[in-house]
């Protein structure tokens, strides 16, 4: 008897843990806040590293080695010219361009500063944002985006299928 709750134990513990296996997730995080001082959309994008350099080589070729010594000197141009392709703005349903700030490492996260300048607050209405950064390569790809302008808050989940959020003033 003891023997069996021994055997039913130790199978129960491997089905359990084929469940708990690591399943890589695929999620970058970013923040749009407007500054009324600056008077500009001030956007912080967080990316896993590994899953951006996946991107880079899979689409441009490119080892970027990010983070490393040995990153590569084509590696800025590279990571602004996918972000370029990847984000897009719109204020009161007008397209705007943004200004790539640059980037800095926090362990296994690339964090990426955007600045969308010239957005006065009078007759603010809306603010758009697209990001379709890495559905491209991941299916799974999800892209959290929070907004805040002027006090009003709003959350997105974007995926492939489903890019752009609006916030309304």
């Amino acid at each position: 008897m003891k023997n069996r709750i021994s055997l039913l134990l130790l199978i129960l513990m491997g089905t359990m843990s084929s469940f708990t296996a690591l399943h890589k997730f695929y999620v970058s995080v970013t923040n749009v806040e407007y500054s009324e001082k600056d008077q500009a959309l001030q956007v912080i994008s967080r990316v896993f590293i590994d899953d951006l350099e996946a991107v880079l080589l899979e689409r441009y070729d490119v080892q970027a080695r990010l983070g490393t010594p040995e990153e590569s000197g084509l590696a800025k141009a590279y990571v602004e010219r996918y972000f370029r392709t990847k984000f897009g703005f719109a204020v009161n349903g007008e397209a705007r361009d943004f200004t790539f700030v640059g980037y800095r490492f926090d362990k296994d996260l690339i964090v990426c500063y955007l600045e969308v300048p010239g957005v006065a607050p009078e007759n603010l209405k809306t603010v758009e944002v697209r990001n379709d950064v890495l559905t491209d390569l991941f299916e799974e790809q999800k892209n959290l985006v929070h907004i805040k302008v002027q006090g009003k808050r709003k959350s997105f989940v974007l995926i492939r299928e489903n890019n752009k959020g609006m916030l309304n003033l």
